[in-house]
């Protein structure tokens, strides 16, 4: 049975994801970051999944846990905000700065207690239960890691992680990098192919927790994955930070324009395909 990926691209991201989910159905699933990066790193370079940007089915939350301590949580593979409906309720909530699950002043989204206590525990909104691993244990090398799976990272360590453009090297080394790529190898690895495709100095690694101006209110972001039609452009920084000619790198600095909450959005859905059934490999020539 092979594997076969489609693109879902939508003006309305709930619309976009819920067909990616229906795509992928209950044997295949909705491509993470770190699954987005490893494509990139094995594809030719005029390959479209270079050459645009995608949202991946990944997130990052700003948690205050009971303990009293300030964790990032990231999910890849499906958390809080892996369903449409998620998405929809925090579109129509009231804008009310009382309301728990509407828009923070940054376009993040305010998460429940309840949410917010389970992905930090590996217990997700839709029943399952998935590893967590702290940053520094992360960051020495999980062997076999699951397509889903949630990683731990002190607040103040992501609060200080790059956040614009820099030299790959110390991107290697950046913890949010690490963390989004899926780990040490996989950030090089990627790393490695965009310096080689955009024959470039730095790329941009862009997050929140620098600025985020409600740090004691739970909520969720969705990093985003940029691409540029040709590969050029992704180290000047000329405040024109999105579109075919220009990559900004990872993106979900908080920004109204950068970050995936909202807009329009472009998800990868992975399913098991069965070419008899597929009138794409008929032969119709007599």
């Amino acid at each position: 049975m092979n594997m076969e990926a489609r693109i879902f691209f939508d003006s309305f991201l709930p619309h976009a994801l819920r067909g990616a989910v229906k795509y992928a159905g209950d044997k295949g699933y909705v491509a993470s970051l770190p699954q987005l990066l490893n494509a990139r790193a094995n594809a030719p370079y005029d390959n479209v999944i270079w050459n645009t940007w995608f949202n991946p089915n990944s997130e990052e939350s700003l948690i205050n846990t009971p303990q009293g301590n300030r964790v990032v949580v990231t999910v890849h593979g499906g958390g809080i905000f892996g369903t449409p409906n998620r998405f929809e309720n925090l579109y129509r909530a009231s804008t009310d700065r009382r309301c728990e699950i509407g828009f923070t002043g940054l376009f993040a989204g305010k998460i429940t207690p309840e949410e917010a206590n389970g992905v930090s525990n590996g217990r997700m909104p839709d029943g399952a239960e998935i590893p967590v691993y702290p940053f520094d244990e992360f960051a020495k090398g999980v062997g076999d890691l699951p397509r889903r799976y949630a990683v731990v990272t002190d607040f103040e360590t992501a609060k200080s992680s790059c956040c614009g453009y820099a030299g790959y090297a110390e991107l290697k080394a950046d913890p949010m990098v690490i963390v989004r790529a899926g780990g040490v190898d996989a950030a090089a690895k990627y790393l490695d192919a965009h310096e080689t495709r955009n024959n470039t100095d730095k790329m941009a690694s862009w997050h929140p927790f620098h600025i985020v101006d409600t740090p004691d209110q739970n909520q969720t972001r969705i990093p985003s994955l940029s691409g540029n039609k040709g590969g050029a452009g992704s180290d000047v920084e000329d405040s024109h930070l999105y579109g075919y000619d220009s990559d900004y790198g990872i993106g979900g600095d908080g920004s109204f324009h950068t970050t995936s909450m909202i807009n329009v959005a472009r998800y990868v859905a992975v399913a098991p395909q069965l070419p008899e059934n597929d009138v794409r490999h008929l032969p119709f020539n007599a």
